[in-house]
């Protein structure tokens, strides 16, 4: 009997018991996986709206005028990839034009982690999964999750009252143009996109629950992708820990900072809205990538100096980029990026090599990890980009740049997909020779079996 086999239950139980599958028990286990599908739905939007609100909060978005929980509602619905436009209106011939799109990617990383938690917890105790008990749990927890996110989408809209005293303060532009054009203190405003909101929110939660199945070593998979996992799984997770480990380096960073200084709550809000946009981006420049971007403007993102320095190096309207000489070129310090990123990957790629079976060989290794950290840094690089646009136009014409700017930073997606994928060969290559010295948790000694390195049979093993 082969592995896969040798795991599976000689007869299929008719229900999956306590925590598992919808079928066989009619009525009772649907309405279970429902319940805990809104667990799940609930679990993650909490999370993302508290780690929202105290950042918003550290930001001083308290003080708003009576809009703080629609700026809330609009920031967990962009953390869920959401769209959410900036408009506003300056009288009968003026008006004001924003753009704004970007993820906090702490808010979503949160949000995600909890979902995907919640989510896998009631199969734990199961081997085997059927794939229309999985389905069923992954479509309860899609509907809910897109109806809680069309109601955010709903409350997630505000005007706000704009000054104009711009210059010199005894001569704001509604003197100067209140007369002639009508143009009143403008208003500014954003208002969610439902339709492209529904639609990334649709593709942002399927998403999630792919990855929580993937990185998951314990949780069930169908019996018919069940012998794929000692090849996906372990560099999956181990790619989630090279992420979480940017993040975590960079909270670090983020503490110290704060502490040491000053501006702490303005620290603490980019920490709790936008640390992984800034750790990723690292990660990023550290293997070879590179972002192009500018800042122009009186205002900007809340981002390390060292970054919006050269982001405002540009000439003229040409992009900067920024990679890792560029960076070096303001603070030689950016070169510790490099050395950093090589630690790291080395370790998440031998983490990967422990974990899988002892018969794969080096060159295994190397290409999983190759194809995982390629595939990792093509859904981690876009969701970096920022572009942020705000400016006050007359009859039509222009944009006042006392009242207006930009900010963009865009990744370089397949310059850093080429790197990642050049970078997991070598360490995926590197840890698998390291890893020949090390047992292998869940093996048994060669020749106790019939099969040389042969894993005991066993849920989750990946």
């Amino acid at each position: 009997m082969d592995r896969v086999s040798s795991r599976l239950p000689s007869t299929p139980p008719p229900a999956a018991g306590r925590g598992g599958a919808p079928g066989g028990d009619g009525a009772p286990a649907a309405l279970r996986v429902a319940a805990q599908a809104l667990a799940a739905v609930a679990a993650g939007y909490l999370a993302m709206g508290v780690t929202a609100g105290l950042g918003l909060w550290a930001a001083g978005a308290a003080d708003l005028p009576g809009g703080f929980t629609a700026v809330l509602a609009a920031v967990v619905v962009m953390a869920a990839g959401g769209q959410v436009e900036i408009a506003g209106s300056a009288g009968s011939f003026a008006g004001t034009q924003g753009e704004l799109t970007a993820m906090p990617l702490t808010v979503t990383l949160v949000g995600a982690l909890v979902t995907g938690a919640v989510f896998l917890r009631p199969l734990r105790h199961h081997a085997v999964a059927r794939a229309g008990d999985l389905a069923a749990r992954a479509a309860a927890v899609t509907v809910l999750w897109l109806a809680v996110l069309a109601g955010l989408s709903a409350a997630a809209r505000h005007d706000f009252p704009l000054s104009l005293d711009v210059g010199d303060p005894r001569e704001p532009l509604t003197d100067l143009f209140g007369e002639l054009l009508d143009a009143t203190d403008p208003t500014v405003g954003f208002r969610t996109l439902v339709g492209p909101t529904l639609g990334y929110g649709l593709l942002w939660i399927l998403g999630v629950l792919l990855v929580a199945l993937l990185v998951s070593r314990r949780s069930p998979l169908p019996a018919r992708v069940l012998r794929h996992q000692e090849a996906v799984r372990p560099a999956a997770s181990a790619m989630l820990l090279l992420l979480l480990a940017y993040v975590a380096v960079g909270l670090v960073i983020g503490l110290v900072v704060a502490a040491t200084k000053g501006h702490a709550a303005e620290t603490f809000a980019v920490l709790l809205l936008g640390l992984p946009n800034v750790s990723w981006l690292a990660l990023g420049v550290g293997i070879g990538g590179s972002w192009e971007g500018r800042v122009d403007g009186p205002f900007g993102l809340p981002m390390p100096q060292l970054l919006d320095a050269v982001l405002r190096g540009g000439d003229g309207p040409d992009l900067s980029t920024v990679d890792l000489s560029s960076l070096a070129a303001q603070d030689g310090r950016a070169w510790w990026l490099l050395p950093v990123a090589a630690v790291l990957v080395l370790a998440a790629a031998f983490v990967a090599a422990v974990r899988s079976p002892a018969r794969f060989r080096p060159w295994h290794h190397a290409l999983h990890l190759g194809v995982a950290f390629a595939l990792t840094m093509l859904a981690v690089a876009p969701l970096t980009l920022v572009e942020a646009r705000f400016g006050l136009s007359i009859l039509g014409i222009g944009d006042l740049a006392a009242l207006g700017g930009e900010v963009v930073l865009r990744p370089d997606v397949w310059r850093t997909v080429g790197f990642a994928l050049l970078w997991g060969l070598v360490a995926g290559f590197l840890a698998g020779l390291l890893a020949t010295r090390v047992r292998h948790r869940g093996q048994v000694p060669s020749g106790a079996t019939g099969e040389p390195g042969e894993q005991k049979a066993g849920p989750g093993k990946g």
